[in-house]
């Protein structure tokens, strides 16, 4: 099966086919690791374009993908306005100590903090322990998000609900997996 494949029956069936879904890819490739469908190649962005990059292969290092976007699994659409945080980052929204707000002035924190935590389940439920989100999103952000006041450290709502369940999170530009040196790239002539 296709990432977009896969992505489409997670995202496209009621949460009971979603999650009967994950299981079978969990089953069918052990310990799959999520991946923020925009990176695979998913046109899901709020843009509607999607981020595929070949880098996110060589952190999969061979692994069955588990295509997510917390942002479509919490009915927000395709294409959708731009959202940015009151401030803080994911971590506080989801304990309601900020809000998430999109371009027209909509809050979606309780929107996306649905969908976020309905993402854990699926990649839960598929055994999933590692994660390889979409740098500054403010679902999947890693390192930084998007404020009212500009770039801020901090992390997405996703990221910050896949930590609390325990999933190792790291962002597509990052060189490895946390807790793991960079792997070296070696000249092959040498």
């Amino acid at each position: 099966m296709t990432p977009l494949e896969l992505y489409q029956r997670l995202h496209e069936a009621s949460p009971e086919r979603a999650l009967e879904a994950a299981r079978e890819a969990g089953a069918a490739h052990p310990s799959p690791v999520v991946v923020s469908a925009c990176l695979v190649g998913v046109a899901c962005r709020y843009d509607g374009a999607d981020k595929g990059l070949p880098q996110v292969h060589r952190l999969l290092q061979g692994q069955k993908a588990l295509p997510l976007c917390p942002e479509v699994l919490a009915g927000l659409g395709v294409p959708r306005p731009p959202m940015v945080f009151e401030a803080a980052d994911g971590a506080a929204a989801l304990v309601g100590a900020t809000r998430l707000l999109d371009a027209q002035g909509r809050d979606c924190t309780a929107d996306l903090a649905r969908g976020a935590r309905f993402a854990v389940r699926l990649a839960e439920a598929a055994g999933c322990e590692r994660a390889v989100c979409k740098a500054r999103s403010p679902s999947c952000g890693v390192h930084q998000v998007y404020t009212h006041a500009g770039l801020v450290p901090g992390c997405g709502m996703f990221t910050a609900a896949c930590r609390d369940a325990g999933i190792v999170v790291c962002s597509d530009e990052d060189s490895g997996w946390p807790g793991r040196p960079p792997e070296v790239e070696r000249d092959p002539m040498a």
